[in-house]
């Protein structure tokens, strides 16, 4: 580490204003930010506030993902060997989804950082390290068989429309890797549906077996056919068709449990957002009227990019709401509508991603009426 603060010591005279290279003082910047704690954490409107500088905080959600990500490029690999009739070793299923998801993580960081980069330049100010995490966000909750480019577009969709425009890292509204999501499933609708987007290679038809369809189990039963999805136990533990690194609840809870270790997300936030989805699972049983209604309500838990919305995309601390009471509220409602959405919506079997975003909207006025009510509880005493 010496030796790369001699070089980035040597490097900042002529990045500095009035330096030869003051225009790439951004790009220097970023880089020493990720190898070097700054020597000064925040400016204003930081939503971090105790010891722990953003960058670092940001660093504990990677290592939170890995578990994640390392289980999508097995499956991605061992989804692709299935679809050919061949069986592989646990080596070569992780290789082959190495080499399909990396390209995909490569072109998100690339074309986001260089947006980023092209912002601070612009405001003359330091790259926010809230890309960190939205750049592996992204390619975790796509389809393998997404071109690259779109995925470069949805990037900078998700990083100017979702983020750039209100201010940068701790100004957005909206979940910036669901931005991403939300933009390719309604600009590219018939390349982000179906059974075959989910396996790499299907789309163009290397060698598929008979009787392989690919479908995940929200489309299975999105389609009436409850008997041909997989048992509990499967879909708990991920071996299923779905994004990259939405389909292993078991690693996903590894992840959780590190993130509410070390502080970094709200418990509260996270159980309620379960327990919403638990209270509108078992009213659809009550009544199941057809046969999305009648599955066991923690199958939601294990289909689709619930778990993973739960514990990664819910606990935005930039988009969720703020206050105690408040975060409970909008994780409850986040579980509500995102089971409503999935059984009422034929046309749109995941929910997940349109709950979030949706409460995203309302996380301000959540907070507003629970501060309100706290004042007016206050008030009271004084009075009484």
């Amino acid at each position: 580490m010496k030796v790369i603060r001699n070089i980035l010591d040597g490097m900042k005279p002529h990045v500095q204003k009035g330096g030869k290279f003051h225009k790439f003082h951004a790009m220097y910047d970023a880089a020493e930010t990720l190898f070097f704690v700054p020597n000064k954490v925040t400016y204003k409107g930081a939503h971090i506030r105790d010891a722990v500088d953003l960058k670092r905080n940001m660093f504990m959600v990677v290592i939170a993902l890995v578990p994640a990500l390392l289980f999508g490029m097995w499956n991605t690999g061992y989804q692709y060997h299935l679809s050919i009739g061949q069986s592989a070793s646990l080596f070569d299923n992780f290789l082959h989804g190495f080499l399909a998801v990396l390209p995909i993580i490569i072109v998100s960081y690339v074309v986001g950082l260089g947006i980023e980069i092209i912002f601070a330049q612009m405001r003359g100010h330091e790259v926010n390290e809230g890309y960190f995490v939205t750049g592996v966000l992204i390619p975790l909750i796509i389809p393998v068989d997404t071109p690259l480019w779109m995925v470069a577009l949805a990037v900078i969709f998700a990083v100017i429309i979702g983020k750039e425009v209100f201010g940068g890292t701790g100004m957005n509204i909206f979940n910036p890797a669901l931005v991403a999501r939300a933009f390719l499933f309604f600009a590219y609708p018939s390349q982000m549906s179906g059974d075959k987007i989910w396996i790499d290679g299907l789309t163009q038809g290397q060698g598929i077996v008979d009787g392989f369809s690919g479908a995940t189990p929200l489309a299975k039963l999105a389609a009436g056919e409850p008997g041909s999805v997989l048992s509990a136990y499967d879909m708990f533990m991920g071996w299923i068709p779905g994004s990259i690194g939405e389909t292993s609840t078991l690693a996903i809870l590894i992840g959780a449990l590190f993130l509410l270790f070390t502080g970094v997300a709200s418990w509260r936030v996270m159980l309620s957002v379960f327990v919403g989805g638990a209270a509108m699972g078992l009213l659809m049983n009550a009544f199941a009227v057809n046969t999305y209604m009648e599955i066991p309500f923690y199958y939601h838990f294990l289909m689709g990019g619930f778990a993973f919305g739960a514990v990664f995309m819910a606990t935005d601390p930039v988009t969720a709401s703020q206050t105690a009471t408040g975060k409970i509220i909008y994780g409850f409602l986040i579980g509500v509508m995102a089971v409503l959405i999935r059984v009422l919506n034929p046309a749109y079997p995941e929910g997940m991603m349109l709950a979030i975003l949706l409460l995203n909207t309302f996380a301000p006025l959540i907070d507003y009426y629970v501060i309100g009510a706290n004042v007016s509880k206050r008030l009271k005493r004084v009075k009484a």
